[in-house]
């Protein structure tokens, strides 16, 4: 928050969407600039900024944080391994990948990445079964090795988030498997966040060819 040096002001003051104070910073003398830390906590909405000389309210200001997450592209690890942490893995060949943009101007945090419907080994109850468990991410970091429980996305930021739960492997008896004769269907990519909405998800239309083993098929898929 920029002050004007023209003002005194000696304390700002943030308030919530709900009225009740987020909280305050004294500044120093000469001070133009005063920030907050408001982490991936926060209520989102219009929050006030007051600037105080003392007790008196010398200025007022309104600012709307929000954050504003799509999901840019997402495609299979088979099919595009260059999308991939590792391009010469085999293990990407099971997992995906997901771009997603936060195009408002409020941080967020990814806690859960699902595939719901017609994928091999989906994350519902046909498959590894975690779309009700807040304890389980689905979210692969690559520098960790491991599953992360959340991923923190920043106002402008566009990053790529990877499956660990092997939403492509063909497992038999869960999800679906390959026929002997070609198959279409459809699924949802969600995102469960901690700020926003709570929820964002893109459909996809996903098509089998045919293949006499039950894990041996292409897999195409395409948006809408």
């Amino acid at each position: 928050m920029e002050l004007s040096e023209e003002t005194d002001v000696s304390q700002v003051n943030l308030i919530q969407p709900n009225g009740e104070p987020f909280g305050q910073r004294d500044v120093a003398t000469g001070a133009q600039q005063v920030s907050f830390e408001i982490g991936t906590s926060y209520t989102p909405g219009e929050y006030r900024v007051l600037a105080l000389e003392g007790e008196e309210t010398v200025q007022e200001s309104a600012l709307s944080v929000q954050p504003d997450l799509s999901i840019m592209e997402m495609g299979i690890g088979k099919n595009q391994p260059e999308e991939m942490w590792d391009s010469s893995s085999d293990k990407i060949s099971k997992e995906a990948f997901v771009s997603v943009e936060n195009q408002g101007n409020g941080p967020d945090a990814i806690t859960q990445l699902l595939f719901i419907g017609d994928v091999p080994y989906p994350s519902g109850d046909e498959g590894t079964n975690y779309d009700e468990n807040d304890d389980v991410s689905g979210i692969y970091d690559p520098e960790e090795d491991s599953e992360v429980d959340e991923v923190v996305i920043e106002p402008g930021e566009q990053l790529t988030l990877y499956s660990y739960r092997s939403p492509f492997a063909f497992v038999r008896g869960e999800g679906t498997s390959c026929e002997s004769e070609e198959q279409t269907g459809s699924f949802e990519v969600i995102l469960e966040t901690r700020v926003g909405t709570n929820r964002v998800s893109n459909t996809y239309s996903i098509h089998y060819s045919a293949s006499e083993e039950f894990d041996n098929c292409e897999i195409t898929i395409s948006e809408g």
